[in-house]
């Protein structure tokens, strides 16, 4: 089972006179190569408070993928987790139903015995 987990961006909103992101659509997907219709998503909207005066302060125009997947993965973090092991337990969960779809599809079959 060759299953692959993507993570995007989708959009963006700012504030025009900063260059600020104030929010950040994004979602990740999971799926079976080798069976269509086995995948699992999960999306969200993360809500962001830019201060462009702040030392850490990326302009949109200087952004990447990268960078924002970086916010998000930090909006995920629960507990003592680090934002790799948030990433890592989204993607955990998404392939888990990924998996327990394929068990359910390849345990069925359809068809006359005649």
């Amino acid at each position: 089972m060759a299953q692959t987990t993507t993570w995007k961006i989708n959009n963006m909103i700012r504030d025009e006179s900063t260059g600020g992101v104030k929010t950040v659509y994004w979602d990740c997907h999971a799926a079976d190569n080798d069976h269509a219709n086995c995948r699992a998503s999960n999306s969200g909207k993360l809500r962001l408070t830019p201060d462009s005066t702040a030392s850490d302060f990326v302009a949109y125009n200087d952004l990447t993928e990268s960078t924002v997947l970086g916010w998000v993965y930090n909006s995920l973090i629960e507990e003592d987790e680090t934002a790799d092991e948030a990433k890592a337990r989204i993607e955990t969960t998404l392939q888990e139903k990924v998996t327990a779809q394929v068990a359910r599809k390849t345990a069925e079959a359809s068809g006359m015995p005649w």
